[in-house]
């Protein structure tokens, strides 16, 4: 992680994402938690299960080796099957409000970008609702940092040069230079940016333009 690491990002994600999903939640009838998501096999109710557990892991120190894979996100979905919708809930908000100043004092920064993850799954639950607002950066630019954080160190995604077309903000790049390779070029509006990094479902196929990488070499969760 580099010595620029701002480790209050993480928990100001965290807190703004939790004050806006959180009332959603509270507010959407039992019988929405069962809807399917762009997470093959998993409902909202388990998406949401899987981000209070991440959390709660992380606030609690359970990090053995192992966690945070398919098979230990898996089991801890599982252990909540019997959960009402309001207990999720009300874990999740529990968990939102406290693993902020926990990531913040792990000095090494390796899980600021469990923050991005917990996003982009409240991403999942908007989109599987029909919500507005689905990977769209409301959160004051932080999930757009976090991004780059994680294009930069979670996967050796190549360097690409970024282009909003809903934004005034100039160009920025995203990734990791490769030797002899220049630089990829992307040209798209916020919410493609993160469906494409997350490898989440494209409403509109046509609302990118990239040329000098294909976009399976973007994914940052495969």
């Amino acid at each position: 992680m580099s010595a620029d690491r701002d480790p209050e990002l993480p928990e100001r994600l965290l807190l703004s994402e939790r004050d806006a999903l959180v009332p959603l939640l509270r507010a959407a009838p039992e019988a929405d938690f069962a809807r399917p998501t762009a997470c093959p096999d998993w409902d909202v109710r388990e998406v949401l299960a899987h981000c209070s557990a991440a959390l709660v892991r992380i606030v609690e120190g359970r990090l053995e080796p192992g966690v945070f894979s398919d098979a230990s996100n898996a089991a801890d979905v599982a252990e909540r099957a019997d959960w009402s919708p309001a207990q999720v809930v009300g874990e999740l908000e529990r968990a939102m409000t406290e693993a902020g100043p926990v990531i913040a004092g792990l000095t090494h920064g390796l899980l600021d970008t469990v923050a991005l993850g917990e996003w982009v799954h409240a991403g999942d639950v908007r989109d599987a609702w029909g919500l507005p607002g689905a990977y769209a950066d409301a959160s004051g630019g932080d999930a757009l940092a976090l991004l780059t954080v994680a294009a930069r160190t979670r996967r050796d995604t190549p360097l690409v040069r970024v282009t909003l077309s809903d934004s005034s903000a100039e160009p920025f790049p995203l990734g990791n230079p490769r030797e002899g390779r220049p630089p990829a070029a992307l040209c798209t509006d916020t919410p493609t940016l993160f469906r494409l990094y997350a490898d989440r479902p494209l409403p509109d196929p046509a609302a990118y333009a990239l040329s000098g990488a294909t976009k399976e070499e973007l994914h940052l969760y495969a």
